[in-house]
């Protein structure tokens, strides 16, 4: 069995716009810093190996930064008129089962992807969708992670082919681009051309109605066949928290 890596790397050098940071902390600093926090004020030629300790890192960042699962609480406070889950109440089974990549990079930039394109695709590679399949949709944005446009090259999803999805059985549901709707400058111009409620992520909102979660920023998806393997994708466990990081990774039978 291969093993694919389908995650980003937690990296300030990606272009998002919502930034973080990573603060390092080498074997010399953990020393002097150790002693004093954790070991009673002990200095570091009493304690440590040459004066080396234990390096690390201190991190600030979103629960949305690098490859990540959104939460249904984070599409809206309700979902069907209920509470919506946050990641830590999300059930486990959810995140490992048969995956599906559907490749929209015959698709161009900031392209909004329909119904109809789904069942196109689907059609395409030969595949009915089961319940719990965890359909991934391939549009090698993660080959531009470094680059000023990458938040906005992705393909996105429409409302209507979230619905879809979602009445077929599926629960998760990702994407190699920044975002699950298409690219925000689309939905700001769409919204400039109609003012109206529901423009600005309509197929996050999708949540408020239909309990789903969501994968952003995947990577690797041009490593894997259409269907046949399967996907782990089990996000981190944040109380009250609206999305989780996961280290996905794809499980290929090899001949």
């Amino acid at each position: 069995m291969k093993l694919i890596d389908l995650s980003v790397t937690i990296s300030p050098a990606i272009k998002e716009p919502l930034p973080f940071s990573i603060a390092y902390e080498n074997h010399k600093e953990g020393a002097q810093n150790m002693g004093p926090k954790l070991l009673g004020g002990l200095q570091a030629d009493d304690l440590f190996m040459e004066g080396n300790a234990l390096a690390g890192e201190v991190i600030t960042l979103t629960g949305h930064a690098g490859t990540h699962v959104d939460a249904p609480w984070h599409y809206f406070p309700t979902t069907a008129g209920k509470p919506a889950r946050t990641i830590e109440q999300m059930p486990l089974d959810w995140f490992y089962h048969d995956g599906v990549v559907l490749d929209f990079t015959d698709k161009p930039d900031a392209y909004c992807f329909t119904v109809d394109d789904v069942k196109e695709k689907l059609a395409n590679i030969g595949y009915t969708l089961k319940p719990f399949d965890i359909v991934l949709i391939r549009c090698d944005a993660d080959k531009r992670l470094h680059q000023d446009d990458y938040v906005r090259i992705h393909v996105g999803a429409s409302a209507e082919a979230t619905h879809w999805l979602i009445d077929q059985g599926i629960r998760v549901m990702g994407t190699d681009g920044w975002g699950w709707d298409p690219p925000l400058f689309t939905q700001i111009a769409e919204y400039h051309r109609n003012p109206r409620e529901g423009v600005i992520w309509a197929a996050h909102y999708v949540g408020r109605e239909k309990e789903y979660c969501q994968i952003e920023k995947l990577a690797n998806l041009d490593q894997l066949p259409p269907f046949g393997f399967k996907v782990s994708c089990f996000p981190i466990k944040i109380e009250g928290g609206s999305g989780g990081w996961t280290r996905a990774v794809a499980f290929v039978d090899e001949p």
